[in-house]
């Protein structure tokens, strides 16, 4: 389900008044594969709640380049919702999500393995707030770059 950044507040406590363990990840999720299925089914079971932190547009564009997103932000929320693993997608405007998961203050945060504590900018935060972070390993070969590139071949 999409929510508002607005909304969160009252969901978060919501959800912690019932105990539940909230999991955070974030990304761009433009062109969704088997990959980010097996990585959205990992982070879900470190807990009870999934949030997924997804980029708008505007931060895909500055991220990755004027040809992406492929998928615009409402179906690519749409998409990720679908997905049995996960619970809330929340949009992020910033290059990074660090703002957002500092208001969310996830219980676990994961991320893919290509990142360490040291290299990861919202790990400090995360982890001041009692939360922990979880690294998880990529499927081999697969990726929206990947994709992209096939398709042009």
């Amino acid at each position: 389900m999409l929510v508002k950044q607005s909304e969160l507040p009252e969901l978060l406590s919501k959800l912690r008044k019932e105990k539940k363990t909230i999991v955070t990840t974030n990304g761009c999720f433009d062109i969704l594969h088997v990959g980010h299925v097996r990585y959205l089914e990992k982070a879900k079971s470190f807990g009870d709640v999934l949030i997924v932190a997804l980029n708008s547009d505007k931060s895909v564009k500055s991220i990755k380049g004027d040809s992406r997103p492929i998928n615009n932000e409402n179906d690519r929320a749409e998409v990720l919702s679908a997905l049995r693993s996960v619970d809330y997608v929340v949009l992020f405007d910033e290059d990074s999500p660090i703002n957002l998961l500092l208001k969310i203050k996830p219980d676990v945060h994961t991320k893919g393995a290509d990142y360490t504590i040291e290299t990861l900018p919202e790990a400090k935060g995360i982890m001041d707030a009692g939360g922990r972070i979880e690294f998880i390993s990529f499927v081999e070969g697969k990726s929206t770059t990947s994709i992209i590139e096939k398709m042009r071949r």
